[in-house]
């Protein structure tokens, strides 16, 4: 990265900052500098990482819109007085992520900046699956028609969580404390054939065993799905999106606020599984990220 102004080398040891950027190159009379700063510093394929906007002096800041790839960032203010977001790096993304910030001060001043965030790509293997030959075979035209209504459904949900502001806190916690049976990104190799990745996380359980709420958020959607089984989606606004596959039924509905670690649901093996377990599916908007990659930034916030 770099520091284009020797002002800002001061400011940066003061706050204590050591991975940053300038808004821009400026001018000695310019306006004060922010610094804009992400963590981890290269994030990874189909990872979160969170996005810090600090104001060094001057003019306070009264709004920032941002993207990063295809999704919009939603920035508020910590107890410390930074502007924090989340963002995500798609699958597929494997050297960089472009980020454009427009950053709004209380004296109608605008600045419009862009980025370039370094990209760690993920090592992602094939698992083989043996299913039932109507799980491994093509759909039909009523099953495409099924499938289709029920990811308009899903993305309905991702749509309203960037209009949603950030419910959730700091605590995240894991929905099964139980043996991880297979991780995000794998391809999945459903009877010989190369069907799709592996966009959730698979924790082992018997039928019965206790689902929790992975953060505080609002039941957008309690549904049954072909592929997903009985289902539950968290809107945790902000952006942040959970998801719950394969349960033997749900323990809340569409409407209730819950916490993070309340009982959401009860393992099953319902929709396409070959045995009773949770795939826990966490989102960024539209885009499916390790869910291991919010428990690791909870942990360190």
């Amino acid at each position: 990265m770099i520091y284009p102004a020797s002002v800002l080398a001061l400011a940066l040891g003061a706050l204590g900052i050591s991975e940053s950027l300038l808004a821009q190159d400026r001018l000695p009379d310019a306006e004060p500098p922010l610094v804009v700063s992400w963590a981890p510093e290269r994030p990874g394929e189909g990872e979160l990482f969170v996005v810090r906007v600090t104001e060094l002096e001057g003019d306070s800041i009264v709004r920032i819109t941002a993207r990063a790839g295809d999704e919009p960032l939603h920035f508020a203010r910590d107890v410390q007085g930074t502007f924090e977001t989340l963002a995500a790096v798609p699958l597929g993304v494997q050297s960089q992520i472009a980020m454009g910030l427009t950053v709004m001060y209380a004296n109608g001043r605008e600045e419009e900046t862009e980025y370039t965030i370094l990209v760690t790509p993920g090592i992602y293997n094939h698992r083989e699956l043996d299913v039932a030959p109507r799980f491994g075979s093509p759909p039909d035209s009523a099953q495409r028609a099924r499938r289709s209504r029920e990811a308009r459904r899903a993305a309905e949900v991702s749509t309203r969580s960037h209009r949603t502001p950030r419910m959730w806190g700091n605590e995240v916690v894991i929905p099964r404390e139980d043996r991880t049976t297979s991780i995000f990104g794998q391809g999945r190799v459903f009877n010989g054939q190369v069907s799709s990745r592996h966009t959730g996380m698979d924790l082992d359980g018997e039928t019965g065993d206790t689902i929790y709420a992975a953060a505080t958020g609002m039941v957008d959607l309690a549904g049954q799905f072909e592929l997903a089984g009985n289902n539950v989606y968290l809107n945790h606004g902000g952006g942040l999106v959970t998801a719950y596959f394969h349960m033997d039924r749900q323990l809340v509905a569409e409407g209730d606020t819950v916490q993070a670690g309340q009982p959401i649901g009860l393992i099953g093996e319902t929709g396409r599984v070959t045995g009773p377990h949770l795939h826990w599916v966490v989102r960024y908007g539209w885009t499916s990220v390790d869910p291991r990659s919010l428990l690791s930034l909870a942990v360190n916030e």
